[in-house]
């Protein structure tokens, strides 16, 4: 009886170290420990045999596109969202063009009226006083030469028409005595069509011509829009840029605010410097013109004025219609004249007047020139053409500004240079001059 007990402990002993085991490897089990024994295939599978070929597994179906492709999707996709957004702000603007050239027209204006404004303030006038006087006058000089053009053009709409009439019948005895071997019969035949064309479409003569009046009263609506805007932008100008600067996210609001004023400097020298150029280009060509004894002048010294803010195109057309009227009032030796001029003053005028003028405030390709021109005036006609041009101009200062000022910030967001980096970007002075003795 006295191995009982002894039995009895081993016993418990051997349940408990069992006990153990088992809490073990359930723990094991649990923790994944225990998972890098295989586990026992099945008997109803067969193992492959040794020869079949191993199959690789399929890769991630992003994986097996190329890289390049890749990319280009990334960038396809967000290049359509962009001209989807493009197109709609296009069809926008087209719906209310007449506005937004107006306020395009109120912004050039102000640019140009903007520096007397702030000079009649700083004599001490007030501000609403000042604006009104800027804008009162501006409005009264710009309706008094378009009340001269008109008055000069029906004063000498006579005159103009023996001239023409005269001219033609010259162009004829020199078109009959050229070397072109133009006959009289020929010559009868190009009128007589002419005759034809101009009676068989009265209609469509008519037509354009109610399709005229309805232009000249958009044309009437959108000068009133120019005024009033001009005038609320000279007089509250920094309070409406400020306004839109709300409008702005947080983030980047100081960008922008820095943008804004270099935009406005080069709006101004751009407007500033075209004026000029066009003053010196209409007084020269006009005088050429005058001299040349070629009718209406002056109003063609405007018109070169007017079109001269259209860059490349305007002055090529200002400059046909000058050797159109020399030709048919003159003759082919006075046309040839003008001609002259005409190229001169815009030889000096690409050369010398606008590198000069406007120097580095406006620096836009010729490329991007002729390119801003041909849309402007594909989308909104002549005032687009117009406003093609400044508006690249400020596109590239604003853009540049913000690109230098995101190059900035990231340079402060960076950590500071420490260690051999500190070292190697700290400024190292500069070399002096060996002393003597040395």
């Amino acid at each position: 009886m006295t191995k009982v007990p002894g039995w009895l402990g081993k016993l418990g002993a051997g349940l408990t170290r069992m006990g153990k085991r088992l809490d073990e490897r359930r723990a094991e089990e649990e923790s994944g420990e225990g998972g890098d024994e295989a586990a026992p295939v099945p008997e109803s599978v067969p193992p492959p045999p040794a020869y079949a070929p191993a199959v690789a597994a399929r890769p991630d179906p992003a994986a097996a596109i190329p890289w390049g492709m890749r990319v280009a999707a990334e960038a396809g996709w967000r290049l359509l969202i962009l001209a989807g957004t493009l197109w709609v702000l296009m069809k926008i603007i087209s719906a209310v063009q007449l506005v937004v050239l107006a306020f395009v027209a109120a912004l050039l204006i102000t640019a140009l009226l903007q520096p007397t404004v702030g000079r009649l303030t700083r004599w001490g006038l007030p501000r609403g006083l000042a604006t009104a006087v800027t804008a009162i006058t501006g409005f009264v000089v710009m309706g008094l030469v378009g009340w001269f053009v008109v008055w000069q053009v029906m004063d000498n709409l006579g005159d103009i028409s023996d001239r023409v009439r005269d001219g033609i019948e010259e162009l004829k005895r020199w078109l009959l005595a050229s070397p072109f071997h133009v006959t009289e019969q020929q010559i009868n035949d190009i009128a007589k069509n002419l005759s034809d064309t101009i009676g068989t479409n009265t209609q469509e003569i008519t037509s354009a011509g109610l399709q005229g009046v309805t232009v000249m009263m958009e044309l009437l609506t959108g000068i009133l829009l120019a005024m009033f805007s001009t005038l609320f932008l000279l007089y509250d100008g920094k309070k409406v840029w400020l306004w839109v600067l709300k409008l702005v996210p947080s983030l980047a609001r100081p960008g922008v605010a820095g943008a804004g004023p270099r935009a406005w400097r080069t709006l101004t020298a751009y407007v500033r410097g075209t004026v000029v150029v066009a003053m010196i280009d209409a007084i020269f060509i006009g005088l050429g013109i005058y001299f040349l004894d070629v009718p209406l002048a002056v109003p063609l010294g405007v018109f070169i004025f007017l079109f001269s803010f259209i860059p490349l195109v305007g002055a090529v057309v200002s400059g046909a219609l000058a050797v159109i009227v020399a030709l048919v009032t003159q003759g082919v030796f006075t046309a040839l004249m003008v001609l002259a001029v005409v190229l001169a003053v815009q030889q000096i005028e690409g050369h010398v007047l606008q590198p000069f003028i406007l120097g580095r405030a406006v620096r836009v390709h010729p490329l991007a020139v002729v390119l801003a021109v041909a849309t402007g005036g594909l989308v909104a006609g002549i005032g687009g053409a117009v406003v093609a041009v400044p508006l690249v101009a400020v596109t590239n200062t604003v853009v540049g500004y913000l690109r230098a000022y995101s190059e900035e910030q990231a340079l402060r967001a960076a950590p500071p240079p420490h260690g051999a980096t500190a070292v190697e970007t700290a400024p190292t002075p500069p070399p002096q001059a060996p002393r003597e003795g040395e």
